[in-house]
């Protein structure tokens, strides 16, 4: 499965990395795990860095779903970090679909990792630099599969 989390319990952070092609049922599935893993508590911040994602596989319905599942609480905040305008852009609309139907959580997208980092309270840089394989994810696409399914 092209994507991981680690929580980091310290930070009270739960950081989700993806990478290559990724899929609505492997996003799904990396919610379904994250949720009962023991570790896991909804009030914790949440980094997504999709700066390796070369195609978001998911058509607008199952974007919505995705982001309608809200499993983090309404304290807890949320940045994206992309480095594709396609997948920048899914991301934006996947915050519409989420505050629309709930009203909840605090979501925020970005191509600077610093300042996803600083809007999260965090300081200290998380991890190395950019690698390779995310700097060839620049050209990465979305590619829906119908308009609402």
């Amino acid at each position: 499965m092209p994507c991981r989390y680690v929580i980091d319990k310290d930070r009270r952070l739960v950081i989700s990395t993806g990478w290559d092609r990724l899929t609505f049922a492997e996003m799904k599935a990396q919610q379904d795990e994250l949720t009962s893993d023991p570790n896991f508590d909804p009030a914790f911040n949440q980094l997504v860095d999709v700066t390796a994602v070369t195609v978001l596989d998911l058509s607008i319905g199952e974007a919505q779903r995705i982001a309608n599942r809200g499993i983090y609480s309404p304290t807890s905040r949320r940045a994206v970090l992309a480095s594709s305008p396609a997948i920048f852009g899914m991301a934006r609309m996947m915050d519409a679909y989420h505050s629309m139907a709930t009203g909840r959580e605090q979501v925020s997208v970005f191509y600077d990792g610093d300042a996803a980092l600083k809007w999260l309270g965090l300081e200290a840089p998380l991890g190395p630099a950019k690698s390779e394989e995310a700097k060839e994810g620049e050209d990465a696409k979305v590619r829906p599969q119908g308009r609402n399914s």
